[in-house]
């Protein structure tokens, strides 16, 4: 009779009436947190899958944290199952991490019904995302493009070009110079600051205009986006 008395205990669950309202509201507040992830990604690999499981995985924590109620013994049990579990998932961008366990932390806070938490802790963290999103903090964005072209040696082509380059840019810099064509030819490769974004046509079209120069290309860049 012990027996069956505390395997009672044990298997005793929140009213599914509360369960419910707390999947629910963890998952409306798990997509609020994918939107803005959406809206603040700035990568080149976006993934859908990712904003998805965003969304979804809240709803698992949420479940955990009914599941372990107060006992030690299950939240342990669950720790070492999650131990066992291998996630093979790389995530190259330490952001999508951040936005991960703001969802797990949302199923957390509903997990314990501690809505008030999930609430005011999901606008504060979409306001700080979108706030970092729109404001140029940590931006260290010293160049605006990488200009390139290949000329055969010509000591006053280079003048003609580094005339150019400093009419139109508030500074460059030689980042890579190789022969090529069995050293009949020599390849640049300039980073620009440019005084306007309007000036990169023109710096193109000058360039491209002087003998003996071939290949011009400006590729344009933000040290934000990843590539």
């Amino acid at each position: 009779m012990e027996f069956f008395s505390l395997n009672s205990q044990m298997t005793q669950q929140a009213p599914w009436q509360l369960v419910l309202l707390s999947c629910l509201l963890a998952f409306l507040l798990a997509q609020v947190i994918a939107i803005t992830y959406e809206r603040t990604y700035q990568g080149m690999s976006y993934s859908r899958a990712l904003f998805q499981s965003l969304a979804l995985i809240s709803i698992l924590s949420s479940m955990l944290m009914f599941a372990i109620g107060n006992s030690l013994a299950r939240g342990l049990g669950i720790a070492g199952i999650f131990a066992i579990i291998r996630f093979r998932t790389n995530l190259r961008d330490p952001r999508d991490i951040v936005f991960i366990f703001a969802s797990l932390a949302i199923g957390i806070a509903t997990g314990i019904q501690a809505f008030a938490l999930a609430f005011s802790g999901t606008a504060l963290f979409c306001l700080a995302a979108l706030y970092l999103r729109f404001v140029p903090l940590g931006s260290r964005q010293h160049f605006d493009g990488l200009l390139r072209f290949s000329i055969t040696p010509q000591p006053e082509v280079m003048e003609e070009i580094a005339s150019i380059l400093q009419g139109s840019c508030k500074r460059y810099a030689l980042v890579a110079l190789r022969e090529v064509a069995q050293g009949s030819t020599l390849e640049y490769a300039y980073q620009l600051k440019l005084h306007e974004a309007t000036y990169s046509d023109a710096i193109v079209t000058m360039i491209r205009s002087l003998p003996n120069v071939s290949g011009v290309s400006l590729m344009m860049q933000e040290t934000t986006v990843e590539l």
